[in-house]
């Protein structure tokens, strides 16, 4: 459904050029929840307009939904539907009135349209809100409101970007299994998110990129091997003593080189809970004050650390 080859992106500015994206290779394949991660300032948002068509790439080819990026950007957009973050619906509309309008843009006929429309209603739990404006509804229904209008000319690709940002727990997990019902009905679905746990439970396959290019890709239980160990989580009460924590978790039984994030410090260890004793007795001796210890089986956080140096569920969203 997407393949990217030596994607690239560079803008012009006073001070220089700008690499944003670096020669990303990308293989989505139809009908799979493929997520996109990247810390802020890692080029996911440039690779993710320069494949629905809203920036034109630098270098590099792409065929998306079939269809050439550079020689047929109109073909695309025609197949691809497209949820930006910040939403798309005018908040004094009414929200049948906004779905209309959207596939009537799309050549489809006012009765086709509403027809399509109010069957998406049904399928994502908006029954009963057609004629409401959309101001009026909850950050929830909006954000479903904004999935329908990316649905509603049936694209064969459908981009999300950020899709839950802001959402309370329950309204996540309510549109998790509208985004997993997606996939089951057949529609290819490119995810970005801010939460590492949301691309555990709904991606099929997941790339990672930073400083422009991709560092990792494949299944999250792929990823998730690539890091060994379990991982003691020190937090302390003064992050000015992470170096001393730090120093401490370095010369336990195998652990790999401690990771310093904030007041936060990280050490891999082969077993995690026999090694603990001895750490927290050798920072008591040191008078190294914890508010927190945990050991946990790898995550996909631990491996967006271990690739980026960066902690993904600390940084604002994009």
């Amino acid at each position: 459904m997407i393949n990217a080859r030596e994607l690239s992106r560079t803008f012009r500015t006073r001070s220089g050029p700008v690499e944003a994206v670096r020669g990303v290779d990308l293989d989505v394949a139809p009908g799979e929840i493929f997520g996109f991660l990247g810390p802020n300032g890692a080029g996911k948002t440039t690779t993710l307009r320069m494949l629905t068509t809203l920036l034109v790439p630098t270098a590099g080819e792409a065929t998306v939904a079939g269809c050439d990026l550079r020689r047929d950007p109109v073909g695309v957009r025609r197949r691809i539907g497209y949820v930006a973050q910040g939403g798309a619906s005018l908040p004094q509309a009414q929200a049948g009135e906004e779905v209309t309008a959207q596939a009537r843009l799309y050549g489809i006929s006012r009765a086709e349209a509403e027809a399509r429309g109010r069957d998406l209603f049904s399928r994502l739990d908006l029954e009963g809100l057609w004629n409401r404006t959309c101001q009026s509804l909850s950050g929830g229904q909006r954000r479903r409101l904004d999935i329908v209008l990316g649905l509603v000319h049936s694209p064969q690709l459908i981009f999300l970007d950020e899709p839950t940002t802001g959402l309370d727990p329950q309204s996540r997990a309510n549109l998790w299994q509208h985004i997993s019902r997606l996939r089951d009905e057949g529609a290819t679905v490119f995810l970005t998110t801010h939460y590492l746990d949301e691309a555990d439970s709904l991606c099929d396959r997941i790339s990672v990129i930073d400083h422009g290019v991709i560092v990792a890709s494949g299944t999250p239980e792929e990823l998730k091997r690539q890091v060994s160990g379990d991982a003691v989580v020190l937090t302390l009460e003064d992050p000015a003593r992470s170096a001393d924590a730090a120093a401490l978790g370095a010369v336990l039984d195998g652990a790999d080189e401690p990771v310093i994030d904030g007041a936060q410090v990280l050490v891999r260890v082969p077993h995690g809970a026999a090694v603990l004793p001895h750490l927290l007795r050798d920072l008591d001796s040191k008078r190294v004050a914890l508010t927190s210890v945990e050991v946990r089986r790898p995550t996909l956080d631990d491996v967006f650390l271990s690739l980026t140096g960066r902690s993904l569920r600390d940084e604002p969203a994009a």
